[in-house]
């Protein structure tokens, strides 16, 4: 059976229970193959003296660990103040956590963007940052993230794009979330910069390596500021089962639509990046992975806020944001030309999230919700992680 003949609501929803009902372990659910789903809260504002919590990345390691880092902001909510990454660890499929731990710490300066890398050969796990969007770094853990090396700089990756493409920034950042590495073994890392302390004007593009993180590349730029993708950001990478790389891109545009574009390596030679009618954008990072069927036929998984609501208060309006809430998953099993499976995780204020699978096919978001207060920027209460199967998904399917 081939997934990608069924792309109507009622043909994926089918196919997809029909498959998990011979894949479902018994403890994924009371009932092997039922819908499941459970949530927890993984960091909470005000813990250990920390105001707020945000920016979520999670990954997966090939022995099933789960890696939770998030940007731990102590003396303010913005983007710019005293930062550091905070990461959790879970080795029994989010069942038990350990205690948040602080794997960077740059004094006062905004240590943020977390973005990890897991190469699924070695089983390493790398993870990107910057500091004062100015430095990048690049650290690496061969236990699981038990422990990490100590901190390479690759800042010189990004002076490319001065030299090469007359580009001055002031403003560096990667993903965040997750990059990828590719079947023929290339890191994938998102990036965007911004020749303003504001973050605007901006360009999106990726670094990548072909030799496990050693040296690093600069990739061609993927969209820049203009009357069609104004300031494009944030955005993730996968690479599709005919070979091509997706770039799933954050912009400023009035389409309020995520924008897709494709290069055939996840470096060079991107198509024109054009919107996606199905894929709401209020304006707030998103995320994206792909999993295997039972038959091994590829899904993509894309999970961010489906709203439409325009934003109450007057923070973010010279800019447009609609109001974060409302955190979805989307299902697509034709390479991302047409979602036709979602459901809704948090119906309430929620915002950045990331998308892991683990070895079992269990999906899991890690995702920003809550609010510390009513009024003003978003500032999430929480960090949450919610756990369910597909089964789930296509239970509560919530496309026309």
């Amino acid at each position: 059976m081939n997934l990608r003949s069924h792309t109507g609501r009622v043909g994926l929803a089918f196919t997809l229970s029909c498959l998990l009902s011979h894949s479902a372990s018994a403890d994924q659910s009371p009932e092997s193959g039922e819908p499941f789903f459970e949530s927890q809260v993984l960091f909470e504002a005000g813990h250990q003296g920390y105001r707020t919590y945000r920016i979520p990345s999670l990954v997966i390691t090939p022995k099933g660990t789960l890696l939770a880092a998030v940007a731990a902001r102590f003396d303010g909510h913005g983007d710019w103040s005293d930062i550091d990454t905070m990461v959790r660890r879970s080795d029994d499929g989010g069942k038990t956590w350990t205690e948040q731990a602080i794997v960077t710490d740059d004094g006062k300066n905004t240590v943020d963007n977390a973005t990890f890398i897991v190469d699924p050969k070695s089983g390493k796990v790398y993870l990107m940052y910057q500091i004062n969007y100015a430095r990048a770094y690049l650290k690496v853990s061969d236990n699981e993230g038990q422990r990490w090396s100590p901190p390479r700089e690759i800042t010189s990756v990004f002076d490319v794009f001065r030299d090469r493409d007359g580009y001055d920034w002031e403003v560096i950042a990667m993903g965040p979330g997750h990059g990828i590495v590719t079947s023929s073994g290339r890191f994938v890392v998102p990036v965007w910069l911004s020749t303003s302390h504001k973050h605007r004007p901006s360009i999106a593009a990726t670094i990548y390596s072909d030799d496990q993180g050693t040296t690093w590349q600069a990739g061609d730029v993927i969209a820049q500021t203009d009357d069609h993708t104004p300031n494009p950001s944030e955005h993730v990478v996968v690479e599709l089962a005919d070979g091509r790389v997706m770039a799933n891109m954050r912009t400023e545009s009035r389409h309020y639509r995520r924008f897709l574009a494709f290069s055939p390596d996840g470096a060079n030679n991107w198509s024109k990046p054009q919107p996606h009618d199905q894929l709401v954008e209020p304006i707030c990072m998103g995320s994206m992975t792909t999993m295997e069927s039972p038959n091994q036929d590829e899904l993509l998984l894309f999970c961010n806020p489906n709203s439409e609501a325009p934003r109450t208060s007057s923070s973010g309006a010279a800019w447009g944001a609609r109001k974060r809430q409302n955190v979805t998953v989307r299902v697509s099993s034709d390479l991302g030309e047409t979602w036709p499976m979602s459901r809704t995780i948090e119906p309430q204020d929620s915002g950045y999230s990331d998308v892991a699978v683990g070895p079992d096919g269990m999906i899991y978001v890690l995702y920003e919700s809550g609010k510390v207060n009513e009024h003003g920027a978003f500032i999430p209460g929480n960090i949450t992680l919610a756990k369910f199967n597909l089964a789930w998904v296509a239970e509560g399917n919530q496309q026309d």
